[in-house]
């Protein structure tokens, strides 16, 4: 069958499925989770995968759920995927009263592109002209919050890695998967917009505690070792550190105070914070968190308190494949007639997706139809079929590109593509991470 034909039926099928599709990203907007727990979320993924007749596999990185669509010849895998969790945004009108938990960055668009991606498919049966496998998976705790929870989990013996894609990968989920498409809601972004970009940061995480001596705040503050000032002394160190960071590097360093210390009229003898150190690329990190960690003990020096820094893998920088990109815009294209294609150059923000970047093909494009800034109360999507229905037809359609005609669009990707890591590589880099 022509491949113009081919992706006319997807598309069909795709505007057939609108309503359920929202349906579902409606569904997890109205039910957020945090990472590493979505499992409402996990369990509507399956849900409606069943519908489609896919058999979906769970478990992966704890709520992952994978599924595959056959084509008739065997040949590559090109998944196409979603992030289930949410993330803290307590003052959004659809927060978790309990958890703060809310979909303020459109992972539940995510979610309905890919599962709108996979209705254009299994419905459509397409599956029969095409070379290989495609596979749709949901995909965990994307953001790289409660970090003391996530901790936890590892020593539990459940997790290796702290965020999803690189557990994901530690597990060898993405072994059977030779390249990778996942969209993201754009900021501010109301008309119907596909924004390409090349690259993103990436980060590591730290933990850090200042161990000081209690005393009566008042009558006898010069018994204790304020760690609070310690703190602050090392939040002020890594403030005037900041004028040596190249521009070229697109370094930030954002801490939180996790703890300030126990109560008012004590001195405060344990205070602990959570930061990231993040860059454009690895040798930039890690040239920045080694003055970053040279700063927060300076704090806990000048006050005689103890500093205890721990680091932490985080995320490596994306670097998106140029010719998946290519047909990306191509078939947004054709999904829209008109469609404002804009340069989204480099992404400050970062995206476990950098880590699959690493070992197969990868895009990480940017979609319109939303407005607000990302991560905040004001965001929310205003237009379904440009946010969602749009990238899911895309996708679909590049899948039919990359599988037609014996796969060859696929075959010459993979031929063309020199991973910066292999699989092993990219877990003994992560691992070299803990507690350097």
């Amino acid at each position: 069958m022509d491949k113009d034909l081919l992706k006319a039926k997807v598309c069909a099928a795709i505007d057939d499925s609108a309503a359920e599709i929202e349906a579902l990203a409606n569904s997890i907007a109205d039910e957020p989770e945090l990472g590493f727990k979505e499992v409402k979320t996990s369990a509507k993924v399956v849900d409606f995968f069943r519908a489609l007749g896919l058999e979906p596999q769970t478990g992966f990185a704890i709520n992952g759920v994978k599924a595959r669509a056959k084509g008739s010849k065997p040949g590559p895998t090109a998944a196409v995927i979603g992030e289930l969790d949410a993330v803290g945004c307590p003052d959004s009108c659809k927060a978790d009263p309990m958890t703060g938990a809310a979909h303020a960055c459109g992972h539940n668009l995510q979610i309905a592109a890919m599962a709108g991606a996979a209705c254009g498919i299994m419905k459509s049966g397409v599956m029969e002209e095409l070379a290989g496998d495609a596979v749709f998976f949901a995909v965990p705790a994307e953001e790289y919050i409660e970090i003391a929870y996530r901790k936890k989990l590892r020593e539990q013996g459940k997790l290796h890695f702290l965020s999803g894609k690189g557990q994901l990968i530690y597990e060898g989920a993405f072994d059977d998967i030779d390249m990778a498409m996942q969209m993201h809601a754009d900021k501010n972004m109301p008309e119907p917009t596909v924004s390409v970009g090349e690259s993103s940061n990436g980060f590591l995480g730290k933990t850090v505690r200042y161990v000081g001596k209690t005393a009566h705040a008042a009558d006898a503050p010069d018994e204790g070792i304020n760690a609070l000032n310690a703190a602050m002394l090392g939040l002020m160190g890594i403030n005037a550190l900041r004028e040596t960071f190249r521009e070229d590097d697109v370094v930030r360093v954002h801490p939180i105070i996790t703890k300030g210390g126990d109560f008012v009229n004590s001195v405060p003898a344990d205070v602990r914070m959570e930061l990231y150190v993040r860059a454009k690329t690895m040798a930039a990190i890690e040239k920045t968190h080694k003055k970053v960690d040279a700063a927060l003990k300076a704090g806990g020096d000048a006050i005689g308190a103890e500093t205890i820094i721990e680091t932490l893998p985080g995320m490596m920088p994306l670097s998106c494949n140029a010719r998946l990109n290519e047909l990306f815009v191509e078939n947004s294209k054709v999904a829209w007639p008109g469609i404002a294609i804009k340069d989204a150059g480099h992404f400050s923000a970062s995206t476990d997706m950098g880590d699959v970047s690493h070992i197969i093909p990868v895009i990480h494009p940017f979609i319109g139809g939303t407005n607000g800034l990302l991560h905040t109360a004001d965001f929310k999507a205003v237009d379904f079929k440009a946010a969602v229905l749009l990238p899911a037809k895309a996708f679909a359609m590049t899948l039919i590109d990359l599988l037609y005609d014996e796969a060859q669009e696929a075959k010459a990707i993979i031929d063309n593509f020199e991973p910066i890591l292999t699989k092993e590589e990219y877990i003994k880099k992560s691992e070299s991470y803990f507690s350097n």
